[in-house]
């Protein structure tokens, strides 16, 4: 085992991680590539998440999970899990037979194919939220509520980035950017017999999902966290004020809904929020590393071969080229793992067909050999899910059971 510090709600918490020789010990005889995931570590994770929620409950994003057992295995943790933020029409119908309540749409639907089921569903009972940014979403959803006979509940998505002369600190997605925006679409609302508003959601995206802590950027970190800082403030202000002044039009809103993992201890602090989504924290890929007030433990990896040895201080293996999506730099790459002291050639990353890694000093003294695993961290959370069928669990050193995947079950949604 392996001594790590990690650091979450300013205080410096000493954990053991397992090192190399556990889990090359454990997962022995296993064929690779596979994916795993650490359930002590997880556990540690599901309960950290739990404490920095505070008084507010999570809603979990499957999209950076994707595996239908540790869905219900964080839910059953704690009172604090509450509701899933699916992120397709397909992946809601799908989780809602799989007996899940409480599921909203993270992202708008329009296609026909893909309502038309959810709203059989929410006929026979299942609680479904369909989120909305614009009078057309409401309009074309109390169509199809209209001739499905069914009344259905909508979410306002509200755009929580901050603009400054020259830069765009956050991202794309609504264009309900403050109360003048939101207003007409949440009097379409309610006068509507078909549709009723069921919630707001606001993604503060530039703080949740922003690292302050890359290494080598000690100038861009410093700047990042400066207009996180301001940025903290005006997210508060305006949710606030769409909130009253949605309650003002006599629209009860039964959730109003904040941040990610990245914005677990601000968004907590605000008073109109009641739910606060967190998924990439419960599994934290390698970009949660670069976060300065929290740190989880990495669960969730993969195992690729060792199947050349180029030089004495390079070794490549088979695969491995799994990228995250996003904007494609560096920081989209898996990362090698265990052992320590391996990196990626810069010229060629993490390939398709094979990937070398070169051997530095933390790593000399090791005997890799031909068939030797290397284990990775992808970038993000749930892709990994994307690329295999199984997640091969272990805790307290032995492998006690095998997940499997939205893939795994046949399904895959993007």
């Amino acid at each position: 085992m392996r001594s790590d510090v990690m650091t979450n709600d300013e205080r410096t918490i000493p954990i053991q991680t397992p090192d190399y020789a556990t889990y090359k010990s454990i997962f022995s005889g296993i064929p690779m590539p596979f994916a795993f995931l650490d359930l002590d570590l997880l556990d540690r994770n599901i309960s950290d998440i739990d404490k920095a929620a505070g008084s507010k409950t999570i809603r979990i994003a499957s999209k950076s999970i994707r595996s239908v057992s540790v869905l219900r295995r964080i839910l059953r943790s704690s009172d604090t899990f509450r509701g899933v933020m699916c992120y397709t029409a397909g992946e809601a119908a799908f989780l809602a037979r799989q007996g899940f309540q409480d599921l909203l749409l993270g992202y708008p639907t329009w296609d026909e194919q893909g309502v038309m089921p959810l709203l059989d569903l929410i006929g026979e009972g299942h609680s479904i939220t369909f989120m909305v940014d614009s009078v057309a979403h409401v309009e074309h959803l109390e169509r199809l509520a209209r001739q499905r006979g069914v009344r259905i509940p909508l979410c306002l998505d509200i755009d929580m980035s901050a603009s400054y002369p020259g830069l765009r600190f956050g991202v794309w997605r609504s264009p309900l950017d403050g109360w003048e925006a939101v207003r007409p679409v949440a009097e379409r609302i309610r006068s509507s017999s078909w549709v009723w508003l069921d919630g707001m959601m606001g993604y503060e995206a530039q703080i949740a999902g922003v690292g302050d802590r890359v290494p080598g950027q000690a100038l861009k970190n410093a700047i990042v966290r400066y207009l996180k800082a301001r940025s903290i403030k005006d997210v508060a202000a305006r949710r606030e004020e769409v909130v009253r002044k949605i309650r003002a039009l006599g629209m009860p809103l039964r959730f109003v809904n904040a941040g990610g993992t990245g914005s677990l201890a601000t968004s907590r602090a605000e008073r109109v929020v009641t739910e606060i989504t967190a998924g990439s924290g419960f599994y934290s890929p390698l970009l949660f590393d670069n976060y300065k007030d929290f740190r989880y433990r990495p669960a969730a990896g993969f195992a690729v071969e060792i199947v050349r040895k180029p030089r004495p201080d390079i070794v490549t293996c088979m695969g491995g080229g799994y990228t995250a999506s996003g904007a494609a730099d560096g920081t989209k790459l898996p990362g090698p793992y265990l052992p320590a002291g391996l990196s990626l050639f810069p010229l060629e990353g993490a390939g398709e067909v094979q990937t070398p890694l070169k051997i530095g000093r933390e790593a000399r003294g090791l005997a890799l050999d031909l068939g030797d695993p290397v284990f990775f961290r992808h970038a993000k959370a749930g892709e990994l899910c994307e690329r295999f069928d199984r997640l091969y669990v272990v805790s307290e050193g032995a492998i006690v059971d095998e997940y499997e995947t939205y893939r795994g079950m046949g399904e895959h949604f993007l």
